[in-house]
């Protein structure tokens, strides 16, 4: 559907500018070039009303628009945003498919935890495909080289099906950090059930209900998202007008479903994993039991709790900006709409910027995490870019004889 917008006063500016969303998660909406006629409907629309003050209004707006043009802080932010993104994306899509390929391999495959990495690295995919790529697009790229025409975009259809993939990924990742958190919880603090629920089968169901959760939770963003064109003929895609209100309630519903939900949870039960760790520790060093399927339970679990905590810390700072975001929406609070625009608006834009520059950090990290606190995985990496056939079914076979030999528990339990 493509509705029409009145354009606003200082439309030519527009180009310059990136606003900071009225509503909550609205992160991807075009916020760059034309998307901006929102607020500037809103702000002119509200100096029309206030007729004993426009003149003053007036003045400040164009004040206001002036000083943002100039602001050091929010344009070397946008550059940073501009030129570290494409970073991210290159790596996390080489890092993604490295992992994808190694938790599939013949030697990894059999693992619980494996199958879990593997849905995380594909979800991480597609969040970067559909997610960060899309708004670097239109954040970074316009930026950058603003003659560059990306109508393919901004069209009924993909419009939708972005929108839509963009929400479920991200819905997908957060809780399968979620869900393998609790599979090393059970599997490190419950052992005896870890026969019954850690199985290869079980983790399929798992995960499988999860991306079945994700796709249907987020299936309103596609029916309340809509192609909108101004005055000049622009295209961008962003939320029905009609439907703003009920959009902003679910969007805020989705934002605590994928960071503070996810954050407790994970937060809990990790607490109560090192806490069994230690105790578990202090024990081997007095027995000095030290089995082959024990080093790799070890090896996934000190694998989850780094994912864990890179992920509540990347997202943190973006979580804390679409709070503060959250609480200014007009939905929420009674600032004045001038006010709202005018206090500090360059510096919570450069915030902004830089904060969603750290939480795409969360989508292409993991693989240098699996390396670093993981030997079984740099083994098989090593193994990837190495031609002996041999050497690796030499590896293989000694590798499951260890761990038959060591243990009773079939690897799917791991």
């Amino acid at each position: 559907m493509i509705i029409p917008l009145i354009r606003p006063h200082h439309a030519d500016l527009r180009s310059e500018i990136n606003f900071f969303p009225l509503f909550p998660l609205s992160k991807d909406m075009n916020w760059t070039g034309t998307a901006m006629t929102l607020h500037f409907n809103e702000l002119y629309d509200y100096l029309r009303k206030e007729s004993t003050n426009a003149s003053e209004r007036n003045s400040s707006v164009h004040d206001w628009v002036g000083h943002i043009e100039t602001d050091t802080f929010l344009t070397n932010a946008r550059i940073f945003y501009s030129y570290f993104t494409p970073g991210i994306l290159i790596v996390g899509f080489l890092g993604n498919l490295l992992s994808l390929y190694v938790f599939l391999s013949r030697n990894m495959r059999g693992l619980s935890a494996s199958t879990y990495l593997a849905a995380l690295s594909t979800s991480d995919l597609l969040t970067l495909m559909f997610y960060v790529t899309v708004e670097w697009l239109r954040r970074g790229l316009l930026y950058l080289r603003p003659e560059i025409k990306l109508t393919f975009i901004d069209v009924d259809g993909f419009c939708q099906f972005q929108l839509y993939m963009s929400y479920m990924s991200r819905f997908l990742s957060a809780w399968l950090v979620v869900a393998f958190t609790g599979e090393r919880y059970i599997g490190v603090c419950h052992p005896l059930k870890r026969r019954n629920i850690c199985t290869k089968s079980g983790t399929r169901r798992i995960v499988g209900s999860i991306f079945v959760i994700s796709a249907v939770v987020v299936l309103y963003k596609p029916i309340l998202s809509a192609v909108f064109v101004s005055s000049d003929g622009k295209h961008y895609c962003t939320t029905e007008r009609d439907y703003n209100f009920v959009s902003f309630i679910l969007d805020s519903i989705y934002a605590v479903l994928i960071t503070l939900v996810p954050f407790i949870i994970i937060s809990v039960l990790n607490i109560l994993i090192m806490r069994r760790l230690i105790i578990r520790n202090k024990r081997k060093r007095e027995c000095k039991i030290i089995t082959e399927e024990s080093i790799i339970r070890l090896e996934f679990t000190i694998i989850l709790l780094a994912i864990s905590f890179c992920f509540i810390g990347l997202n943190i700072p973006f979580f804390a900006v679409w709070l503060r975001n959250f609480l200014h929406s007009k939905y929420i609070s009674n600032v004045d709409v001038l006010e709202l625009y005018t206090h500090n608006f360059e510096f919570w834009q450069g915030v902004l910027y830089i904060t969603r520059s750290i939480f795409y950090i969360n989508y292409c990290i993991n693989f240098f995490l699996y390396s670093i606190t993981g030997a079984y995985f740099r083994r098989e990496v090593k193994m990837l870019f190495t031609y002996h056939s041999l050497k690796r079914d030499s590896y293989s076979r000694c590798s499951l004889r260890n761990s038959r030999s060591n243990s009773h528990t079939p690897q799917s339990y791991l």
